[in-house]
């Protein structure tokens, strides 16, 4: 997320090493630098000319503290300003209503609402334990209404049937008598996207929102679109008394510029943000874990907080007493930790919040991809589970066998097993609560290219 600002940044940030302090001069040179990154970025030209102006005011002339470089004073300068121009703080939802609660999804055609309403409703019952209805109000979109219902399913929320031969406005109205009727906590109601502003699009969605009073009105905007995705967001807000955003796709977007802008154009909080194609990939907007990722500095809170939500205790804990038992880690086990790092987004996800990955070189970074991890696990699953206790036996035929189950090469499989061997040695470690040299063989984790991180070099 955001690859490309956070690397112009820690690029331009760094050049501050070795000067005394912080000076008018220095300073002015790199905001030209910060500057251009944001342009680049796509962030509104406003937005720049403001945040610049902020962080030169803040900055010149400030002492640099014995512990810290002119770089490091300058990257705090800028994490607060980014945190500001952000919103300062989590907006999380305000259900504080007579339930049904109604929360009425806005935007433009393509942006993702109805897979956002799918992603909401999953996390307001798997976290604030919601009962969820859901309806569409989409009768122009071919399948739009089914496309709601199998995400329902899939969620376990509860669907309102709809038809295109429906007016929204009736849809609307008997779904929220329905959803007081069966005591639902929290409505949501999906609308129609048009391919531009136009108004017929916000004739028919004022009247929805006039019918159904909602308590949150939040805009969806693909955040690939840049600082158009503040416009658009603005534009819905002369319409709509919005309430927040949701920026989807934010997981692509290599620049930033929609979460850099949209507050300062609208006023309106960015509240989620979507990470992801997976119905759990929605996270809450949190400016200042935002802003550290930006600077290359990861986002520890969000990483333990997903750790504790979706790694599967109880397979942990038996693998746990496996490996303190003194039984062999398998292939099978290997297996299961493969699926818990792609069950929390992929490695990318995690890398993204790790400190520090801005400074690991691109080359290490390349190598860590989650299509290895896939090919690694169709391996495995092509093995039989004789082969997964006891991998010494795979040669010869068997690793013919495997790989043209698998779709891959011998050289595949002979480099997966050369990891799984390396991680087996760690575990073994583990069995006498050595925790040191397990952290010395960290070279073999998986996805690593085989090789890991060099021995002796700190990542970050």
């Amino acid at each position: 997320m955001f690859e490309n600002l956070t690397d112009r940044l820690n690029k331009t940030l760094k050049n501050l090493r070795g000067q005394g302090r912080l000076t008018e001069e220095n300073i002015s040179q790199a905001l030209r630098e910060v500057r251009m990154a944001l342009l680049e970025a796509d962030v509104a030209l406003a937005v720049v000319k403001a945040f610049i102006a902020r962080v030169k005011e803040r900055a010149v002339g400030q002492e640099v503290s014995t512990s810290l470089t002119p770089g490091q004073a300058l990257i705090k300068i800028v994490e607060a300003e980014l945190v500001a121009l952000m919103g300062e703080a989590n907006e999380s939802l305000d259900l504080r209503a007579q339930p049904p609660a109604v929360i009425l999804m806005a935007g433009l055609q393509g942006a993702g609402k109805t897979t956002s309403v799918g992603k909401l409703s999953r996390f307001l019952q798997e976290r604030q334990a919601k009962k969820v209805m859901v309806v569409s109000a989409d009768i122009y979109r071919p399948a739009a209404i089914q496309q709601l219902q199998l995400l329902a399913d899939e969620v376990g929320a509860s669907f309102f049937p709809s038809d295109a031969s429906q007016k929204p406005v009736e849809i609307a109205r008997a779904a929220l008598d329905q959803a007081k009727r069966q005591f639902f906590d929290v409505l949501l109601v999906d609308t129609a996207g048009r391919l531009h502003v136009d108004d017929e699009m916000m004739g028919e969605i004022r009247q929805l929102h006039a019918v159904l009073n909602p308590v949150e009105t939040l805009f969806v905007v693909d955040s690939m679109t840049g600082q158009d995705a503040a416009i658009a967001a603005k534009a819905f807000d002369q319409a709509l008394p919005l309430t927040g955003v949701v920026l989807t796709k934010a997981d692509g977007d290599a620049r930033g510029g929609a979460a850099l802008s949209v507050r300062h154009v609208t006023g309106k909080p960015i509240k989620f943000l979507g990470m992801g194609e997976k119905l759990d990939a929605l996270e809450p907007f949190h400016p200042e874990r935002v802003a550290s990722r930006i600077l290359g500095m990861g986002d520890t809170l969000t990483l333990i907080e997903e750790l504790e939500r979706k790694v599967d205790k109880k397979k942990a804990d038996r693998l746990a007493q496996k490996v303190r038992r003194g039984k062999g880690f398998d292939l099978a086990d290997f297996r299961d930790q493969l699926q818990q790092m792609q069950g929390m987004g992929g490695v990318a996800s995690l890398l993204d919040k790790l400190p520090g990955m801005a400074n690991v070189p691109d080359k290490v970074k390349n190598q860590v991809n989650d299509r290895e991890f896939v090919r690694m696990e169709a391996m495995i699953n092509s093995m039989t589970p004789k082969e997964r206790r006891h991998p010494d036996l795979i040669k010869g035929s068997r690793k013919r066998r495997i790989t043209l189950g698998s779709g891959t090469t011998v050289q595949d499989l002979n480099k997966l097993l050369k990891q799984f061997k390396q991680m087996q040695k760690m575990m073994k470690k583990m069995k006498g609560g050595k925790m040191a040299k397990m952290m010395q063989g960290m070279g073999g984790m998986p996805g690593m290219g085989g090789g890991g991180m060099a021995r002796g070099k700190r990542p970050f």
